[in-house]
């Protein structure tokens, strides 16, 4: 009697290790750390100026073709670089290029969406400045992953902080797709 009881123990404990161990498996597919992506993007812009020398609201939107490199090296640590030319639907001839590089954060994937914030700095240049001007962009947006190597940039908002006196602030959007290389 005390031999079956050990053994029904024994068994027992035995049933209860196993339900609760955990198997160590390698992952069915991992994703390297180091990726890089390359698109083109259509904006809209108000560029926060009108002439006359003051900034103040233009009441034609400015639109134009941006490109963009989005480097990332793991996770959490990304880069994006783009430069945007908006040359359409000017008012008295104003317009705008940026150019601009910096880290970008992605929030959180949730079945290929991710949004993501971003602060760039590069500079700015338009017909209404003599050479270029300094610029700081903050935005964030939404990416999707269509398959492996597209991405949709469903929507990207940037306000940014032209450094020229007087100081102007541009704001606007952008949608696009990249492709990403490797």
């Amino acid at each position: 009697m005390r031999r079956s009881l050990t053994l029904a123990l024994f068994f027992l404990l035995f049933a209860a290790a196993t339900l609760t161990a955990h198997a160590q498996v390698a992952p069915a597919a991992s994703r390297n750390g180091l990726s890089l992506a390359v698109g083109g993007e259509g904006s809209v812009f108000q560029p926060d100026y009108a002439g006359q020398g003051i900034a103040q609201t233009s009441p034609n939107r400015l639109y134009g073709i941006g490109a963009y490199a989005d480097l990332r090296l793991s996770r959490w640590v990304q880069l994006e670089a783009e430069g945007r030319w908006l040359h359409f639907n000017e008012f008295l001839g104003i317009d705008e290029n940026n150019y601009l590089i910096g880290p970008r954060v992605p929030i959180h994937d949730f079945h290929g969406w991710t949004p993501y914030g971003k602060v760039l700095f590069g500079w700015g240049s338009g017909s209404f400045l003599t050479g270029r001007a300094g610029l700081i962009s903050y935005g964030g947006g939404v990416d999707y992953r269509w398959k492996r190597r597209i991405t949709i940039r469903a929507v990207d908002f940037e306000y940014q902080d032209l450094h020229v006196t007087p100081t102007i602030r541009p704001y606007g959007g952008s949608a696009g797709i990249s492709y990403t290389i490797f």
